[in-house]
């Protein structure tokens, strides 16, 4: 069995386990790094995504801290025109290969084992098996596990639909569709798309924009989602302003609000959250990003089946239970329903810091590589888990308009407390991955004459705080039930 010794051993070389591994890179000049992976390429679940999955939110602040993920510049077509660009599925893999083969590697510090799972720790040491040859290899890990697979990202190519598929059903998961053209004499003719998330969405967009008329798509969406919109949260150093009145607006109409619910109705009102249908009151909420282009073609799908789940399929009907709802003889169903992040894992937040073990989570919702960068540069300048972990409570990871609020609060919190520490603060004035705080930087060094809006921001925030915690408070109670 080859014997390896590594300061950190990160399981998963996805955005979480890159991004921290990045980071450390630079903030700990002496650490030997080993990440440990079961894909044949870095970019963890984006290697098993749809090849038409693009990111929600501008690149600007996503991948690892060191290397840009896409040009700065304004999108001219299509329903992100006049925003910037959201890295397309070979262009995130594109960019987590550079950021191995150019960046981690070179270094002479990082040791990438691909195609290798994790089996555990066996008398001090850490093993893998290399899934194709089934070699063992052993670690000895000087300093920490670095857990980067804490999310269990979901998507449809490895997941198992919950429900029956009769003999002879046209079954697809969205990676299949571009593969249509293969067979075009055997082109369905009507589909079916199942699913309430980003997915989903996805899914039906691709469709319409490939050609597909609205009218030989129905939806299955068991629960209507909320959305952010897009256009509010471009990349800060254009936008700030929009940026700055986003989270006001979320401040405010927390402070304000009784309920989730009634928070989303304000946010609603001033343009900060959308949905699909505007009769319907949606109870889901993953934090997805969505443009206003989007949200209207999704909106020439009139055929929407609500509040129920799917228990079977057969080649012409769909199955809700008991009851049955008939469709063309051939319907494509395309099944949506994986979670990316798996909602089971609300429970499991733990301390980020544990002895010799990391485990990577949300330091604020939903910004995930920012979170891992940032859990490295807290590893590698303090000294006690109890300062690491006083720094980075985990933010939860909420699904509903009843939850929310909890989320808003402790991103609120955990702003305050980061920009109170002198380190923190600087690391997020110079990191890329932070939504705001090179731009903040820059325009501070520039004296930029926005900063004196800016100055306003603090106290509006301040001032809707004691509504913001009690309304927190609560959704939190809901949260841990």
């Amino acid at each position: 069995m080859p014997s390896h010794e590594t300061d950190y051993l990160i399981i998963g070389a996805g955005a979480v386990g890159l991004a921290f591994a990045d980071t450390l890179l630079d903030e700990d000049p002496d650490c030997h790094i080993t990440l440990v992976d079961k894909h044949a390429r870095p970019g963890g679940h984006w290697n098993d995504a749809y090849s038409f999955v693009a990111l929600h939110q501008p690149s600007a602040t996503y991948g690892v801290n060191s290397l840009e993920l896409c040009p700065d510049r304004v999108d001219t077509l299509g329903h992100n025109k006049g925003m910037y660009p959201l890295a397309k599925h070979a262009e995130i893999l594109s960019y987590y290969s550079k950021v191995m083969t150019e960046r981690l590697i070179p270094s002479g510090r990082v040791d990438y084992f691909p195609l290798c799972e994790y089996r555990g720790e066996d008398g001090g040491n850490h093993t893998a098996r290399s899934i194709l040859s089934g070699e063992e290899h052993s670690f000895t890990v000087r300093r920490k596990l670095v857990d980067g697979t804490w999310f269990k990202t979901s998507v449809p190519s490895t997941h198992k639909p919950a429900f029956a598929i009769a003999e002879d059903t046209r079954f697809a998961v969205p990676g299949d569709l571009p593969h249509l053209w293969k067979d075009t004499d055997n082109l369905p003719k009507h589909y079916v798309v199942i699913g309430g998330g980003k997915t989903a969405m996805d899914t039906a967009v691709w469709l319409l924009e490939a050609g597909v008329p609205a009218d030989q798509i129905d939806w299955v969406r068991p629960r209507d989602s909320w959305m952010f919109n897009r256009k509010l949260l471009q990349p800060a150093q254009h936008h700030i302003e929009e940026l700055i009145q986003f989270q006001v607006d979320l401040v405010e109409c927390a402070s304000s609000s009784e309920t989730g619910d009634e928070m989303f109705a304000k946010l609603d009102e001033r343009g900060t959250m959308l949905r699909i249908d505007p009769d319907v009151t949606p109870k889901m909420f993953h934090f997805a990003v969505i443009s206003e282009a989007e949200v209207a073609l999704l909106r020439q799908i009139k055929k929407v089946h609500r509040g129920q789940r799917v228990t079977a399929l057969e080649p012409a009907a769909m199955l809700f239970g008991e009851d049955r709802v008939d469709l063309p003889q051939g319907t494509l169903f395309i099944d949506c329903t994986a979670s990316a992040v798996p909602f089971e894992v609300l429970g499991n937040a733990q301390p980020f810091f544990n002895g010799d073990r990391i485990t990577l989570q949300l330091a604020q919702s939903p910004f995930v590589p920012y979170s891992a960068a940032l859990a490295a540069f807290v590893e590698a300048n303090f000294e006690t888990d109890q300062e690491k972990n006083n720094l980075l409570p985990p933010a939860p990871l909420t699904d509903t308009t009843d939850t929310y609020p909890y989320a808003v609060m402790a991103n609120l919190m955990s702003t305050a407390i980061l920009s109170g520490n002198p380190k923190t603060n600087a690391f997020n004035a110079k990191s890329r991955l932070h939504p705001t705080g090179p731009a903040v930087a820059k325009m501070i060094k520039d004296g930029d004459p926005r900063l004196a809006a800016l100055g306003e921001v603090g106290p509006k925030i301040q001032a809707n705080m004691p509504g913001v915690i009690k309304l927190g408070m609560a959704a939190k109670a809901l949260h841990e039930a």
